[in-house]
């Protein structure tokens, strides 16, 4: 049983959706903590609802970076996590974190990287720079990260079809509802073993 932590900025509808999945048994996983950098995130709010430990961390709480990091690790550390889960998390991790949970953290963005992607490519950014560049596809990706924005090899993509009346908007609840999807699935697969990274590619390994 894999053990979750969760780390959100705003409303956390696709923390929601692992949760749900983790109470109906669809993976083999359950969410220990969720931690957010915005004190009035509805994330914080969904976990106390499902009696999971809830915490604001910001790096306004701390002298620097360092510290910072060292509170985090420790928390993680507390509670025995085995994946990190970037579920709308406004903020970048430092490379001290991203060292210590290597190949172990994972982050949903709404476009099909390596396309829309990089600083300041968040929310409803991403849907209208894919409507505004003509573009037919775009859709969702789940990537191990790295030290870059959007930048980590890529586990699973899921497209989406961007139709001629769409806007920035009704792309958005299109392409959010195959997040809610496509995130469960992609940490089942962690679950069972089933990813092994080389380089820059991610290997799907068969069921046993």
């Amino acid at each position: 049983m894999l053990r979750l932590a969760v780390l959100a900025s705003g409303g956390g509808t696709n923390l929601q959706a692992i949760i749900d999945a983790a109470e109906g048994g669809e993976i083999d996983a359950r969410v220990v903590v969720v931690i957010s950098n915005n004190s009035t995130a509805g994330a914080l709010e969904r976990a106390r609802r499902h009696h999971i430990k809830a915490l604001h961390l910001s790096s306004r709480q701390f002298a620097g970076g360092e510290e910072f990091d060292r509170a985090l690790l420790e928390i993680l550390k507390e509670r025995q996590v085995d994946l990190i889960i970037l579920a709308g998390y406004m903020k970048l991790l430092s490379p001290t974190v991203v060292q210590a949970y290597r190949h172990r953290i994972l982050n949903i963005h709404p476009a099909l990287l390596p396309a829309f992607g990089g600083a300041g490519m968040y929310g409803i950014r991403v849907h209208r720079a894919v409507i505004a560049s003509g573009a037919r596809y775009s859709g969702v990706t789940v990537h191990l990260v790295d030290e870059q924005y959007d930048h980590g090899p890529i586990v699973a993509q899921r497209v989406v079809p961007v139709e001629d009346d769409d806007t920035p908007e009704s792309l958005a609840r299109k392409v959010l509802a195959q997040e809610h999807q496509i995130f469960k699935e992609v940490i089942q697969l962690f679950a069972r073993g089933r990813v092994r990274v080389e380089g820059r590619r991610v290997r799907l390994l068969p069921r046993s």
